[in-house]
């Protein structure tokens, strides 16, 4: 594994995370990387592609670039070109990058990735969208975005088509609903879905206190 390299592109990815708020900036990056780290110990997998994966992964993430899907492979291509890392190794890293949203998941027909290398990148960015980081990343998402903390006029349960998942204009607690708490259930390694466990009962502890606060 050529650790030079990784470096490198971790210092090229810095350059672009500077351009997204706090929920999706380089500490993200850095938490996804290590969780991707842990995920492999124990279910394999090559390291290498699944680092430069972690790192890559919300390069030119479309909400911050005008719903743009186009621009992450391009970037991804544009900076792993520079490494000389074999066509068939960028490939699949573009593969695994462009695959992973949620959004992704909740589109008809979807079909994940059939390799170990894009589970455990997936798995790892979805842990860190939930438990208390996740919390905090959410509401900093939403207050960036102007969004309301929750509005209860909306039913909780009434889930957003894609079209207006892509908006990102729902309240805050309605993110829970409609994300937050359905990640444990879509994590594909054991090890994942493990790890996910506390971070889950956390979230529901959170909103139990909330409506309690909320209602008073």
């Amino acid at each position: 594994m050529n650790e030079q390299n990784i470096a490198r592109v971790a210092d090229r990815v810095e350059q672009w995370m500077n351009r997204h708020d706090a929920s999706h900036d380089m500490w993200h990056i850095r938490r996804t990387v290590q969780l991707a780290r842990k995920i492999q110990a124990a279910e394999g997998g090559d390291l290498e592609i699944i680092l430069l994966a972690a790192y890559l992964h919300d390069v030119a993430d479309a909400k911050y670039h005008h719903n743009s899907e186009q621009l992450t492979g391009e970037i991804i291509r544009e900076i792993l070109a520079e490494f000389d890392y074999r066509d068939d190794v960028i490939h699949h890293i573009e593969n695994i990058v462009t695959n992973l949203s949620f959004r992704r998941h909740i589109q008809p027909g979807f079909k994940a990735v059939e390799t170990i290398e894009f589970r455990i990148v997936s798995d790892a960015d979805k842990l860190d969208a939930i438990g208390a980081i996740g919390i905090a990343r959410t509401f900093h998402f939403g207050g960036a975005r102007g969004n309301p903390i929750y509005d209860p006029s909306v039913p909780l349960l009434t889930p957003p088509d894609v079209a207006a998942y892509r908006r990102y204009d729902r309240s805050t607690i309605h993110h829970f609903y409609d994300k937050l708490l359905k990640i444990k259930d879509i994590l594909y390694t054991e090890t994942a879905r493990k790890m996910a466990e506390e971070r889950h009962r956390f979230m529901e502890m959170f909103l139990d206190r909330f409506f309690k606060e909320w209602n008073l």
